[in-house]
């Protein structure tokens, strides 16, 4: 397999599983501000773009962090390189240049997502539970088409791998920022205390 083959594919599944975890955590987010234990709406909106690491960015463009603010930004901002719209986007182009090592099941399952996903942009949003839905719904699609169909061969390999190097990464950023949360409130009771 070329190397360029092998690359397409394995960002291919890593965009599927970003825009899933993405949507994953838009939607605890969303849930979380709505009632908030102990913390902020803001400080509940904010966990995942630091999980992401773009909460400075998001800032330079937005003047406040509201529920739709965010649902826009990492949903979808076209200019915002890990939003759920350009990640489809970007593993779609990738599929499209790996057409001949996936199956026609797989390809139209993402084509069919892009398809969808851009008549949702051009027309009214989807509520942001129905669309973290539809994202989780449609990257499972995607999953099932390629366990199904799929050729235990390098191409799997590639794309198994890019899979679940991206949710790898994806649970060590979300712990990474709760052993933050962690230790700025038990600094926080130790300064109460003392």
């Amino acid at each position: 397999m070329l190397s360029r083959t092998a690359a397409d594919l394995f960002w291919l599944s890593r965009y599927l599983e970003r825009a899933e975890n993405t949507a994953r955590m838009l939607d605890v987010a969303h849930s979380m501000a709505m009632m908030p234990a102990g913390r902020s709406a803001e400080q509940e909106l904010a966990a995942p773009l630091r999980v992401t690491g773009t909460l400075g960015a998001f800032r330079e463009q937005h003047a406040r962090l509201t529920g739709t603010a965010l649902y826009q930004y990492l949903a979808w901002d076209a200019t915002h390189p890990a939003s759920i719209y350009s990640c489809l986007r970007v593993a779609r182009e990738n599929a499209h240049a790996v057409r001949g090592r996936i199956t026609t099941e797989m390809w139209e399952t993402l084509n069919a997502t892009w398809l969808e996903l851009n008549r949702m942009r051009t027309g009214r949003h989807p509520a942001l539970k129905v669309f973290c839905d539809w994202v989780k719904e449609r990257s499972h699609l995607w999953r099932g088409a390629t366990v199904g169909t799929l050729a235990r061969g390098d191409a799997f390999h590639f794309l198994r791998l890019g899979t679940f190097l991206e949710r790898a990464d994806n649970s060590a950023r979300m712990l990474e920022v709760k052993q933050l949360d962690a230790a700025e409130e038990s600094s926080t009771l130790r300064d109460y205390y003392h």
